[in-house]
C-alpha cells in the first residue's frame, strides 16, 4: 500500500505516491496563477486552487499505478487566507496570499501590542502573518462567513474535518508559542473569538476519510510546508536547520523541545506535535527569492533561471552592483513590510551579467543574515544548512550562499522535500511509519573566501538594504 501525499504551494500543488519503502512510485505538479494587485494586494482563486490538488493527486496516482492507498497527507503554504460558507464549503471572493501586504495597516493600529504578542506567540506583528489578513478580510466580507487558512478549507472538502495543524497555526499570531493552544489574549488584541476558529491538532493523527481519489483512505497528516520539508530532512534536534528556495526563502533551524523567544529578528513557533510532543523551531523568512528570479525573467534581464550560473555564474563578481529584492517588502530580520526593491552601484559598465550575479548576491546575503541571527538565537554558530527547493539548481547561488554562511551547504536529494515530510506524517498517523533511515547529500558546497571576505560582502549588502528603508 502507498501514501498520497499532497503539497499545495504558492505556485504550484505538487502531488506524491510514496510506497511503503519510502520509494516515490507517481509525481505530478500543476500550477495555480498568482495574481498582485497595484495596492499590495496577492490573491488566488479558491476554486482553481481546489482543482489543482484535485488534478495533481488524480494525475500522481495515475502516474503511480493506481495502488492501494492506505494514508493521505496534506501540506499547505501557511499564511494564506480565505472566507468560506462551513455550511456549503463554498469560497467567498479571493484567497488572499502570504505575500500580500493590505493588512499593514491593521498592524500599524496595533503596533503597541507587538511586544506583548511576540512574547504570547513568538510572533513578530507583520502583515505576512494570519491575523491580521483576518482582521482586514472580516470587514470586507459577510459576518455569517468564517475566515481561516486554507488548510482548514481544504481539509473540510476533502474529509469534513473543520481543523489546523499546530504548526500551520503557529503561524496565526494567535497560538499560545508554549502550550500549542489559541490564546485567547492574542485572540481579543484582533477582534477574533477562538471559538470560532478550526480545533488545533497534531501533526500526525486522524482526521476523517477522504474519498476524493477513489475509494475512502483515511487523512492521517497535515502540517504547513515548511515544517514539513524540516521534518522530511533531518532536522529533528535543536541546531539543525534547512533551507528551502521556493517562491521565498525560508530558513527554520530546531530547537527541539523548547522553545525560543528570538531576540536577533527571527521568530519561534511549533515545528510539530507527535503524540502529543511538541518540538520547536526558529523561522526566518525571505519573502522573494523564486519571485525575484520570475520578476528578473519579466522584465528581459534574464529568460529562465538557468541564466542565474549562465549569466550570473559567468561573470567573477557583480562589479559593485548590489540588489535588494524586497519586491514584497522585507521580512526577518527587517520586518519592513512596505520596504522596496532596489537595484545600486550601477555603471555604464555595468552587464546584465552582473545584475543577475547581485541578485544571486542578495537571496544569499538575507538567508546568511537569518542563519547568523539562528546561531544568536541557539548560542553556537550553525555548522551547515540543509537546503531544498528549486533555485538549488543553481550552483552559483550555491557556492555564494556557502561562502557567505562560512559552512558547509548541504543539498537534499529530492526536489520534493515538503511532500515526502507529509507523507511521513501521514503514515506515522496511520500506524505504519515510513523509513527513516539518513538520507545523503546529492552535493556538499564548501566555502571558497575567507570569513573576512565574507563579512565584507555581507556588511555591503545590508548597507544597501538599510538605504532602502527609507524608499
Amino acid at each position: 500500500m502507498a501514501v498520497l501525499a499532497i503539497d499545495q504551494g504558492t505556485s504550484a500543488t505538487k502531488a506524491l505516491v510514496v510506497d511503503d519503502d519510502g520509494s516515490v512510485l507517481g509525481v505530478a505538479e500543476v500550477a495555480v496563477a498568482v495574481h498582485a494587485t497595484p495596492d499590495g494586494g496577492v490573491e488566488l482563486d479558491p476554486e482553481t486552487l481546489w482543482q489543482s490538488v484535485v488534478a495533481a493527486g488524480q494525475q500522481a496516482l495515475a502516474a503511480a499505478g493506481h495502488p492501494s492507498l492506505r494514508a493521505f497527507g496534506l501540506a499547505n503554504q501557511g499564511e494564506t487566507v480565505l472566507a468560506w460558507d462551513r455550511r456549503t464549503g463554498r469560497p467567498d471572493g479571493p484567497a488572499i496570499v502570504w505575500q500580500d501586504r493590505r493588512s499593514s495597516g491593521v498592524c500599524d493600529a496595533l503596533a503597541t501590542h507587538a511586544a506583548r504578542l511576540a512574547h504570547l506567540t513568538g510572533l513578530e506583528l507583520d502583515p505576512y502573518f494570519v491575523a491580521p489578513k483576518i482582521a482586514w478580510l472580516r470587514t470586507r466580507v459577510p459576518p455569517e462567513l468564517t475566515i481561516t487558512t486554507t488548510d482548514t478549507w481544504l481539509l473540510h472538502r476533502l474529509c469534513g474535518a473543520f481543523v489546523t495543524d499546530v504548526a500551520t497555526a503557529g503561524r496565526s499570531l494567535l497560538l499560545d508559542l508554549e502550550s500549542g493552544a489559541w490564546s485567547d489574549e492574542a485572540c481579543g488584541v484582533f477582534g477574533i473569538d477562538p471559538a470560532g476558529l478550526a480545533s488545533v491538532v497534531g501533526n500526525a493523527t486522524p482526521l476523517g476519510d477522504c474519498t476524493t481519489f477513489g475509494g475512502s483512505v483515511p487523512v492521517t497528516g497535515a502540517c504547513v510546508d515548511q515544517q514539513a520539508a524540516l521534518f522530511a530532512e533531518a532536522c529533528h534536534s535543536a541546531g539543525e536547520a534547512k533551507c528551502t528556495y521556493g517562491t521565498g526563502a525560508f530558513l527554520l533551524a530546531c530547537t527541539g523541545s523548547a522553545p525560543t523567544r528570538s531576540t536577533n529578528g527571527l521568530v519561534g513557533c511549533p515545528a510539530w506535535s507527535l503524540d502529543g510532543e511538541l518540538t520547536w523551531c526558529l523561522d526566518g523568512q525571505v519573502y522573494t527569492a523564486g519571485a525575484a528570479v520570475g520578476w528578473l525573467i519579466d522584465m528581459g534581464i534574464m529568460q529562465s533561471p538557468a541564466d542565474l550560473d549562465a549569466l550570473g555564474g559567468a561573470v567573477a563578481d557583480s562589479a559593485g552592483a548590489t540588489f535588494v529584492p524586497a519586491l514584497a517588502g522585507l521580512a526577518a530580520p527587517y520586518w519592513k513590510p512596505n520596504a522596496k526593491a532596489a537595484f545600486t552601484g550601477m555603471t555604464l559598465g555595468t552587464e546584465r551579467g552582473h545584475l543577475v550575479r547581485a541578485a544571486i548576491d542578495g537571496i544569499a546575503a538575507q538567508v546568511a543574515l537569518l542563519a547568523h541571527a539562528a546561531g544568536r538565537d541557539l548560542g553556537a554558530p550553525l555548522t551547515r544548512l540543509r537546503v531544498d527547493g528549486g533555485l538549488t539548481r543553481s550552483h552559483t547561488l550555491l557556492q555564494v550562499q556557502a561562502d557567505l554562511l562560512q559552512c558547509p551547504v548541504e543539498v537534499y536529494p529530492s526536489p520534493h522535500a515538503t511532500a515526502l515530510g507529509v507523507a511521513a506524517f501521514a503514515a506515522i498517523g496511520a500506524g505504519q511509519p515510513l523509513p527513516s533511515g539518513t538520507w545523503q547529500p546529492s552535493a556538499i558546497v564548501e566555502p571558497s573566501i575567507s570569513g573576512e571576505e565574507a563579512t565584507l560582502r555581507l556588511a555591503t549588502w545590508q548597507a544597501a538594504a538599510e538605504a532602502t528603508l527609507g524608499f
